[in-house]
C-alpha cells in the first residue's frame, strides 16, 4: 500500500493508515473516471460534428439521420476527425446524408 502511495504528499505517502485511505479513494476515482472519459469524448465529438454540419447547412440530428439512411457506417470519432481536419470529405458526407434524406422522404 505504501508503494502504491508513492508520490502522494506528507502522511499519505509515509503512514499506512493514511496511505491506504488515499489509495482506495484514488482507485475509486480512477474506476469511475474510466467510464466518464467515454461520455466526455462522445460529447466532444458530437459538438465538433454539429459545428461542421451547421457550417455545411444542416443540423447534427438531420446529418446523423441521413448517414443512417444512406447506410454510412462511420462512428462519431471518425466523423469528428474528418470535420476537424478534412472539410472537403465532410462536405461530401453531408451531401450523401442530404440525398439519402430526400429519397427517404420521397418513399414516405
Amino acid at each position: 500500500m505504501i508503494r502504491a502511495a508513492k508520490g502522494f504528499r506528507m502522511r499519505r505517502s509515509k503512514l499506512y493508515r493514511y496511505a491506504s485511505d488515499a489509495v482506495d479513494h484514488g482507485r475509486q476515482y480512477a474506476y469511475r473516471d474510466r467510464r466518464v472519459k467515454k461520455r466526455t469524448f462522445r460529447a466532444l465529438w458530437q459538438v465538433r460534428i454539429n459545428a461542421a454540419a451547421r457550417a455545411a447547412g444542416t443540423t447534427y440530428s438531420r446529418f446523423m439521420e441521413g448517414l443512417k439512411a444512406a447506410k454510412v457506417a462511420l462512428d462519431r470519432k471518425i466523423l469528428a476527425d474528418l470535420a476537424a481536419t478534412d472539410i472537403s470529405a465532410f462536405t461530401e458526407l453531408v451531401k450523401i446524408a442530404q440525398d439519402a434524406l430526400k429519397t427517404k422522404a420521397a418513399k414516405a
